[in-house]
């Protein structure tokens, strides 16, 4: 693990297995992301308890570039929590899961759920087995008889709507659907 680590254990002796659990969930963390910038944790003995063991809290305050984010191991009356590893463990669970949604966040790799690119018909050849489509982002996109699905190429004509799935790779005449399927209602219009 590259990031720097520093634990702080307070009320309570810090064991050599404690400190290889924390090193363990911290380098989780350091697959997650590798650009921690540093990593602290705190585990704290809460209050002294005669009649039940003690109940522990961890926290944890991680640096990546441009934020820092920060966990603890829940609600100090967790009866789990009777157990430092247990109150280790729900720490760190928490913040994989901050430091997954801050880096679906940072990479903009939120998903969100478009419909399929729709268009309309502005040219067609039925003789030579060929159209283009005005989509609604304004491309002109080409398609080939072959990409008709859920209908006849044949019976397409001008202005009629259409969803389509553009290749990833132009060909040379320009951006080329792969799939073109007649729809009955357009949502959006070309501009």
């Amino acid at each position: 693990m590259e990031m720097p680590l520093e634990l702080t254990f307070t009320n309570m002796d810090g064991s050599d297995a404690l400190k290889t659990l924390v090193q363990e969930k911290a380098a989780r963390l350091d697959r997650i992301f590798d650009h921690i910038t540093s990593c602290h944790v705190y585990i704290k003995a809460l209050q002294k308890r005669h009649i039940k063991g003690n109940l522990y809290g961890a926290h944890i305050g991680l640096r990546v570039p441009g934020s820092e984010l920060f966990v603890n191991s829940g609600k100090d009356d967790e009866p789990s929590h009777e157990h430092v590893e247990v109150a280790i463990r729900d720490a760190f669970r928490m913040m994989e899961r901050r430091l997954e949604a801050w880096k679906q966040k940072a990479n903009n790799d939120v998903k969100t759920h478009e419909g399929p690119l729709q268009g309309k018909i502005a040219e067609i050849n039925h003789d030579e087995g060929y159209g283009q489509i005005i989509a609604t982002d304004n491309r002109l996109i080409y398609f080939h008889k072959n990409s008709v699905v859920g209908g006849s190429f044949d019976d397409l004509q001008q202005r009629d709507t259409v969803e389509l799935v553009v290749q990833s790779d132009e060909s040379e005449i320009g951006p080329q659907a792969s799939t073109v399927r007649p729809i009955s209602a357009m949502k959006f219009e070309p501009g």
